[in-house]
């Protein structure tokens, strides 16, 4: 099949929405290609949003300047596996060769294999510049040298990096601009909606100006505070008529010291449309927090104790993927403190022993008991009064909600905060 070709013209926007520079790109259409006859593989890695936030942590905890950098025309550089052949450009035809085509040795944005063609090339380069892939994480490239620690984390074309060294910051760059186009080298302060700041007291991560846009698509831009966004203790039902709504809060984290931990939490029969249940959960790196869940279970459940046992189980895969992706950095992990509130929760995770109680819990749910066996996750009861994930779960008071966030690391912030810190960094 020959792909046809054009022209795409559009206005790039700097992190805070203005005009930046317009933009001219040569692309192809390549929704016309077929699997299996124009391309075989198109996915490509990306790194998760919690593995940029390990990233960070990490840094923080050694004390690195995380800078970024982004590929020109990343696409471009990828080696094309298949054979792809293009209509002549508009414009741009032979007249002696109207009918001819061009076959494509390297790849065009558009065609669904170059992301992945991108991603080869990369990878390949960085692993002839004696750096190792994470072992779980495909985007994490790390490279030692005795003491010496270079971090590369990569989502598509923009790439993040640290080092223990300056020297080894610059060494990077000037390895990366040897192979590739590339734009200028600066310390990270916008990534992937995130807009960071660091000094010497740490990394810190906010999202103002997101909050903002969610602010003023919903018309709140002018409307009161209140203490906190629901009546506690009150039983919501569906609103048919109702129009979604995603807001956004701003976030704020302060980085410090390392070892894993998470809290996990569960109403009981919350929804009362449903009588589903809610699963809440909050994962930390230090007293960094990396990760936070809010998910209904799938089943109303009978007992308090079995929503609870859902939550652990849930929570349990999350820290098990960051136990995994820290290993990459060298970092290991056993007897994870995970805590709960609910001592028959904890109780049925430490007992292999099956009884009526739990015969019916879908099977998915039992391998938390498992690690706690191999003392991979060492189950603790907490009070409700310091469980941390208590704030995704349930409608509270301010003075509990302030209790919560603080404790969290986060800060709530009024719209006129959010506006100056926005101002801020755009200065």
């Amino acid at each position: 099949m020959v792909i046809t070709l054009k022209w795409i013209y559009k206005i790039k926007l700097d992190e805070l929405g203005g005009n930046l520079k317009n933009k001219a790109r040569f692309v192809a259409r390549g929704y016309r290609q077929e699997e299996g006859i124009d391309f075989e593989e198109s996915f490509a890695p990306v790194a998760r949003l919690e593995a940029i936030r390990i990233f960070l942590a990490y840094a923080a905890h050694r004390n690195m300047v995380v800078y970024q950098m982004d590929v020109k025309t990343a696409f471009l550089n990828g080696n094309l596996r298949e054979d792809v052949y293009v209509s002549q450009p508009d414009v741009f035809v032979d007249p002696n060769n109207p009918n001819h085509v061009y076959k494509l040795k390297k790849a065009l944005y558009g065609l669904k294999q170059a992301p992945r063609t991108w991603y080869d090339m990369l990878s390949s380069f960085l692993l002839s510049q004696d750096f190792s892939k994470g072992s779980v994480d495909p985007t994490l490239f790390i490279r030692k040298n005795g003491n010496d620690l270079l971090l590369v984390q990569i989502y598509v074309d923009d790439i993040i990096f640290a080092a223990t060294t300056l020297e080894l910051c610059d060494l990077f760059a000037n390895m990366m601009c040897s192979k590739f186009k590339m734009s200028m080298m600066r310390k990270i302060s916008f990534f992937l909606g995130l807009q960071i700041s660091q000094n010497p007291r740490g990394i810190f991560i906010n999202q103002s100006k997101y909050a903002l846009e969610s602010l003023k698509k919903y018309g709140f831009e002018s409307c009161d505070p209140v203490d906190t966004p629901m009546v506690k203790k009150s039983k919501l039902d569906d609103d048919k008529e109702g129009k979604t709504i995603d807001p956004s809060h701003y976030r704020g984290s302060a980085y410090r010291k390392a070892r894993t931990c998470a809290f996990a939490d569960a109403d009981h029969a919350g929804c009362q449309d449903t009588h589903q249940s809610t699963s809440g959960s909050v994962q930390f790196l230090g007293e960094r927090l990396i990760s936070w869940s809010l998910k209904g279970q799938k089943s109303a459940a009978i007992s308090s104790t079995k929503v609870e046992y859902i939550a652990l189980s849930s929570c349990c895969a999350q820290i098990l993927w960051m136990r995994l992706q820290l290993s990459d950095y060298g970092l290991a992990f056993n007897k994870i403190p995970m805590y709960c509130d609910n001592k028959s929760a904890i109780a049925l995770c430490c007992n292999n022993v099956q009884h009526s109680r739990s015969k019916h819990i879908d099977i998915r749910y039992h391998f938390i008991k498992e690690h706690v066996e191999n003392r991979v996750i060492k189950l603790y009861f907490i009070n409700t009064e310091y469980q941390l994930a208590d704030l995704f779960t349930k409608a509270l008071g301010r003075d509990r909600i302030e209790f919560l966030t603080n404790k969290l690391g986060m800060r709530s912030f009024m719209l006129e905060t959010l506006k100056k810190l926005m101002n801020d960094e755009d200065e």
